[in-house]
């Protein structure tokens, strides 16, 4: 399942961050980077599985793999927050991108049945960094809404800032989650 999730993810990422420059679409590369940093928390939970034997390192792996997930998730949030408002400010509106708004749509089938099995293990280990790990695949599912709706518009109506706006939209779910995962709030106790 992890192995699955990252290959998907790093080919997603590919696709987004490629169709996303293309384009001019911040919220599309916004997606793409997202898709790199799930890969980012794919790496750490596989690292997280292969030390979870050990109690006394599975602690320390469990804090470390939080912090990188989190990490991750503010870095995302701070370049599509500021890419985007230098959008509207210099008014750059963003080509059509038909390979984005497929990739998104497709995203919203898989990732909603990833999440699903990856919050099963999360629970059956007790692990909150694999929580953290599932959540972030359903801020994906989140994140694939919201481009779909900002590529859609730009796309079907000519709306060029609703690219950026989309942008800004996923900011705050970006932070909250970055900030839950660097703080090791999780769904499972400790």
């Amino acid at each position: 399942m992890q192995f699955a999730t990252i290959a998907w993810n790093s080919a997603e990422a590919i696709i987004a961050v490629t169709a996303g420059v293309v384009a001019g679409s911040i919220a599309l590369v916004g997606f793409g980077f997202d898709s790199g940093i799930e890969v980012t928390s794919g790496l750490a939970a596989v690292w997280l599985l292969a030390r979870y034997h050990d109690e006394g390192r599975r602690e320390a792996t469990e804090k470390v793999a939080l912090r990188v997930i989190g990490v991750c998730f503010l870095l995302l949030a701070a370049f599509v927050l500021y890419d985007a408002i230098t959008m509207l400010v210099l008014r750059e509106p963003p080509d059509e991108s038909f390979v984005g708004m497929v990739l998104a749509a497709l995203s919203l089938i898989v990732m909603p049945l990833l999440v699903r099995l990856k919050r099963r293990v999360a629970r059956g280990l007790n692990s909150g960094a694999l929580e953290a790990e599932s959540r972030q695949t359903m801020i994906c599912a989140y994140l694939s809404a919201i481009l779909l709706v900002g590529l859609g518009l730009n796309a079907s109506l000519g709306w060029w800032w609703a690219d950026p706006i989309a942008g800004i939209a996923m900011t705050p779910i970006i932070v909250r989650e970055g900030l839950e995962a660097v703080r090791g709030e999780t769904c499972c106790p400790r």
